[in-house]
């Protein structure tokens, strides 16, 4: 604390710099922390730059090889025999048979090469397959393991016949699957595991894409120019799916598996067909089939139609150099040969600003922070679950942390009856009870109450109160939500009288109680306690505006929510905002978490700015 109140310009600056990892610390903190004490440092002020530090760290003390993806060889078949299986762990947007087919052409087996995607009735060719193959020296791929899981045991058997048989020595058999606990462990100990991870950043996908592509393909079309434009945007659009889920609850409300299949380019068909461009079946079917065939969501779907909508229109064909996105960098370059496009692909930035997407600088922030919270999860659940005499006699033990908790930090009767009323659970009073029991050694631990003991020791919501209603706050802040929750309908109880401003935060069923005044107040009511995130609120106007640098949500000021009668189309100069219970917009076991849609006026940019943004009201946040 003395050093922030001697230098408190200089840690602003560091606070606020874009890479403070790199950044030297303010005062004598620069020459007195080694690596990891800087490391601590950077947790404790910016945690969504921990990531890049970790990586560093790794880097200086084991080597790159460590943080490196490893790279698919897809000649690992010399290595193999005929009795042993070849296994591609399949990660999100990875799909190998293209690789493989082009492998087996190269090393003369194309003709022999029989492939099968797996599922429901396909067991039985499956398995016709392989003994054709074992006989006849055949390549056979069986992709998708994981969607016939039935089938493993007698897949696990003919694995382990290959051992035993007399085999062509051509035959191979290649699998895919995705992680799975059921896949048989038998299978991966026999065979060579490979995996590979998707291109990162939207330069990498568009260099993948255009290898994709062949000459033939490249000019198969009568009108070349506007063909090979619109091909641009196409993979484009692609990439700018892809990548955009790195952004989380900020880029899609579900995440999809876009992959290479949906890249299927029917252009040249619709261009050759009509004289003038059909935009709308188009964009139909590339948003509306090939891609929407994948989209469940219907917010997810406006996003997906506002950027098919930004490539895919008349400028795109017509205006030189058409940009892509606000940055100068990304524009439909001038037409030419395939090695023209592939050049300026070429010259594209290796790592793509956020407004690309028509994200704000903060969005990545966001989703750094989420992925150092899953890092220090994942570090947590690996902590020792028995705690040592060494370690008690050094500092106080897990048990003692834990009563000290129940005894001091809250009170257990309160905390009890907050989560009785709100859970409607009996078993909730006794489990803090027998907890206390357990830990004094007066009852044995069950499974249940170690559950429970492990999450307080951990700071996270004990499983069995998180059935009172969805939320993503640790510990500390639940029990605080709680017994505001608590005091709201104790409050409205006693004196009888429903409050001038109600926060709808707490409400378990939000939608219900918005139904049910709408009926009983014709005026509507005024609603306290959203948080706006991808975007700002400008007070003065009463419209939305962006957001200041780090900050991640904007407090709403209240809200009038009133009832309309036939009401007209949105007007253009407003965002039709979607307002979720918790940040998982997707929703959670309890339910979706999708609330209601509020109209918020757009302000000095069209609303389709604010759908690139994702922007959302949100009635309860993470911390």
């Amino acid at each position: 604390m003395a050093s922030f109140e001697q230098y408190p310009r200089d840690w602003n600056l560091w606070y606020t710099s874009s890479e403070p990892e790199h950044a030297p610390l303010p005062g004598e903190w620069e020459n007195g922390c080694n690596e990891l004490q800087k490391m601590l440092i950077v947790r404790s002020l910016r945690q969504d730059r921990i990531s890049f530090c970790v990586t560093s760290f790794i880097i200086n003390n084991l080597g790159p090889r460590f943080v490196e993806p490893p790279v698919l060889d897809m000649k690992a078949v010399k290595d193999s025999t005929a009795r042993t299986p070849l296994i591609f762990v399949l990660s999100p947007g990875v799909d190998p048979t293209a690789a493989l087919v082009q492998l087996a052409e190269t090393l003369g087996m194309g003709r022999h090469f029989h492939a099968l995607s797996l599922g429901q009735g396909q067991a039985p060719i499956a398995t016709r397959m392989i003994k054709e193959g074992v006989k006849n020296g055949h390549w056979v791929f069986l992709a998708n393991c994981h969607l016939s899981l039935s089938w493993m045991p007698q897949l696990d058997k003919l694995v382990e016949q290959l051992q035993v048989e007399n085999l062509h020595p051509d035959f191979r058999l290649w699998l895919s699957s995705s992680p799975h606990p059921d896949f048989p462990i038998a299978i991966l100990q026999a065979g060579i595991k490979m995996t590979t991870e998707p291109p990162k950043g939207l330069k990498a996908n568009m260099k993948r894409l255009y290898q994709l592509v062949t000459e033939a393909k490249f000019s198969r079309c009568t009108r070349l120019v506007v063909y090979r434009k619109l091909l641009f945007a196409l993979c484009f659009f692609h990439s700018v799916l892809l990548e955009r889920k790195k952004f989380l609850q900020l880029g899609w409300n579900i995440v999809y598996s876009f992959n290479d299949s949906d890249f299927e380019n029917l252009m040249s068909l619709y261009l050759d067909e009509y004289e003038e461009i059909p935009w709308d079946a188009l964009k139909y079917l590339i948003a509306g089939v090939n891609y929407g065939g994948h989209v469940t969501d219907d917010w997810d779907r406006r996003l997906l139609t506002t950027y098919i909508s930004d490539y895919f229109c008349e400028g795109t064909v017509n205006t030189p150099f058409f940009k892509l996105s606000s940055l100068p960098t990304y524009y439909i370059p001038r037409d030419g040969p395939q090695a023209s496009y592939r050049e300026y692909i070429n010259l594209l930035p290796p790592v793509e600003h956020p407004e690309v997407f028509g994200q704000h600088p903060n969005a990545d922030i966001a989703s750094q922070i989420s992925e150092t919270r899953t890092l220090f999860d994942t570090l947590l659940s690996l902590q020792p679950q028995v705690t040592s005499s060494t370690a008690t006699r050094a500092g106080p033990s897990r048990e003692e942390k834990v009563c000290d908790y129940l005894c001091a930090r809250v009170s257990l009767c309160s905390l009890c009856v907050c989560v009785c009323v709100c859970v409607c659970v009996c078993a909730s009073r006794t489990s803090l009870t027998q907890l206390e029991k357990g830990i004094m050694g007066l009852v044995v631990m069950s499974s249940s109450l170690e559950e429970i003991f492990q999450c307080i020791h951990d700071a996270r919501v004990p499983p069995l109160w998180e059935k009172a209603y969805p939320s993503l706050k640790p510990l500390a802040s639940w029990t605080r939500d709680l017994g505001q929750r608590v005091e709201q309908f104790a409050r409205w109880a006693e004196t009888a009288h429903p409050p001038l401003l109600f926060w709808l935060s707490g409400f378990t069923f939000p939608t219900g109680f918005l139904t049910a005044q709408f009926a009983i107040y014709t005026d509507g009511v005024f609603i306290r306690g959203l948080y706006l995130e991808g975007a700002g609120w400008d007070k003065k106007n009463s419209c939305l505006a962006e957001v200041e640098p780090m900050q991640l949500v904007c407090p709403m000021p209240t809200i009038h929510f009133r009832p309309v009668e036939n009401r007209k189309k949105i007007a253009k100069n407003m965002y039709s905002c979607p307002c979720y219970y918790f940040p998982v917009r997707s929703g959670g076991a309890g339910g979706p978490s999708f609330v209601v849609a509020v109209d918020l006026k757009s302000g000095a940019v069209p609303y389709d700015h604010w759908t690139k943004r994702g922007t959302a009201l949100l009635m309860s946040l993470d911390n």
